[in-house]
C-alpha cells in the first residue's frame, strides 16, 4: 500500500484559525477587563495569568491545526508543530474514536491504543461533529492500514 497522509483539509484549518482568533479576542477582552478593574497591586498577576492561559491555548490550537500523520505499511509517523514520533502497527491494539466534552462544546478525535504505554491521539484527525464524513473516512483508512499490517 502507498503511504497516505492524514490531516486537516484547508477548510478545517481555516475553521481552526477562526477559533484561535476567537479565543485570542476572549483572552484580550479578559485581560483588558482585568486591567481596568483589578487593584494596581494585583494587576500584573491577573494579566500574567490570562497571558499564560492564552499562550498555552494558542500553542494547543496551532499544534492541533497543523498536526499530520503519515500512514506507511510499517506504522504511523506523527508530525506536529514541535514533535516527530513514529509507532509500529504491531504496537497498536485498536484504533478508536473518542469524544471530549467541555462547557463550550464537544469534539471527537482518533486515538491509537497501544499494547504498552498510554494511548496516543492521532494528529490531524479531529472534528467538532460526531458524524463528520472526513473523520469517518480517516478512521476507515487507518483501520484498513492497521488490519493489513497486522493480519499480513
Amino acid at each position: 500500500m502507498p503511504d497516505v497522509w492524514i490531516g486537516l483539509d484547508a477548510n478545517a484549518r481555516r475553521r481552526n484559525w477562526w477559533w484561535t482568533g476567537f479565543l485570542t479576542l476572549i483572552c484580550a477582552g479578559t485581560a483588558a477587563a482585568t486591567a481596568l478593574s483589578a487593584p494596581a497591586t494585583e494587576l500584573w498577576w491577573w494579566v500574567a495569568g490570562v497571558g499564560v492561559f492564552w499562550l498555552i491555548a494558542l500553542f494547543y490550537m496551532v499544534n492541533r491545526g497543523y498536526g499530520r500523520t503519515l500512514l506507511t505499511p510499517h506504522g504511523m509517523k506523527f508530525r506536529t508543530f514541535v514533535s516527530r514520533r513514529s509507532i509500529r502497527w504491531d504496537e497498536i491494539t485498536r484504533i478508536e474514536k473518542r469524544r471530549h466534552q467541555a462547557r463550550s462544546g464537544e469534539w471527537w478525535d482518533l486515538c491509537a491504543v497501544r499494547v504498552y504505554g498510554r494511548s496516543l491521539t492521532i494528529p490531524g484527525a479531529f472534528a467538532s461533529s460526531q458524524w463528520d464524513a472526513d473523520l469517518e473516512e480517516q478512521l476507515v483508512v487507518i483501520r484498513e492500514y492497521w488490519s493489513r499490517a497486522v493480519d499480513g
